[in-house]
């Protein structure tokens, strides 16, 4: 993935992200459920915090804390509280053996997922708890259908399958691996609805091969037609295939 792009899109949805960043609070409860109390809790490590929602749990949760929050996107830095730096979590400009635990929901997927790991590991101090969220190979299946054939471009965000993110692990030295997946449904009105969404949280075209123009309007009629057969009383479904894994080192 191209990283300036990915900051870009991030520092543009900033100010837009809370108001429609549903599934990312609800993915952070989810991992904060699934999540063993580590040893000690003296320094935690929120890395990709976004605009602070998991920062807000964690404290509340071990409100003796030092806890140190991370992103690569400034503008969503603004948003948080406490101590801030600005980094990308594939190169951490902190000390090794640090954290007692390494938190990072929904950000993993923007990164090689190794050099991430082996980034959290390396922060870790021995015994510490890593913590991560991430999205399948199962996100957003109804968008890849809809799109499916219509040109050689990719239009819809590709992501890895769980195991990458469990041999990333082992390969960083971490033990007691553990992997869980939840699939979550949201609903939306229509097509160009999602399209926004996705857009305000920075989640939008940010990969190789992407369209250099707009769909034709015949091509984006096909397109709402096959994701229109899908339609429930709720709305149009977009599925998100959410990874939780934990570790210790």
């Amino acid at each position: 993935m191209n990283k300036q792009a990915i900051r870009q899109s991030f520092d543009r949805a900033a100010a837009s992200y809370d108001s429609v960043a549903g599934l990312q609070r609800q993915v952070c409860v989810l991992l904060d459920a699934v999540l063993p109390a580590p040893t000690l809790t003296r320094m935690i490590l929120d890395a990709g915090c976004g605009t602070g929602y998991g920062q807000r749990l964690l404290a509340a949760r071990w409100p003796a804390a030092r806890l140190v929050a991370a992103d690569f996107a400034h503008a969503m830095l603004k948003n948080t509280a406490g101590e801030r730096i600005c980094a990308d979590i594939e190169t951490l400009p902190l000390p090794a053996a640090t954290f007692d635990l390494y938190w990072s929901s929904l950000s993993i997927q923007w990164c090689d997922t190794q050099r991430a790991i082996a980034e959290a590991a390396r922060v870790l101090a021995p015994g510490g708890v890593l913590a991560v969220s991430s999205l399948g190979t199962g996100t957003l299946s109804e968008l890849h259908a809809a799109f499916a054939g219509v040109d050689p471009h990719r239009h819809v965000l590709e992501f890895s399958p769980d195991q990458a993110l469990a041999n990333a692990c082992a390969a960083a030295g971490l033990q007691n691996v553990t992997l869980a997946t939840r699939s979550i449904r949201r609903y939306h009105p229509d097509l160009k609805a999602l399209l926004r969404t996705l857009k305000s949280l920075g989640a939008n075209q940010v990969g190789a091969n992407r369209r250099p123009g707009l769909l034709g309007r015949r091509v984006w009629q096909a397109v709402e037609a096959r994701y229109e057969t899908l339609r429930v009383d709720a709305g149009l479904p977009a599925t998100y295939e959410v990874i939780l894994c934990t570790a210790n080192k």
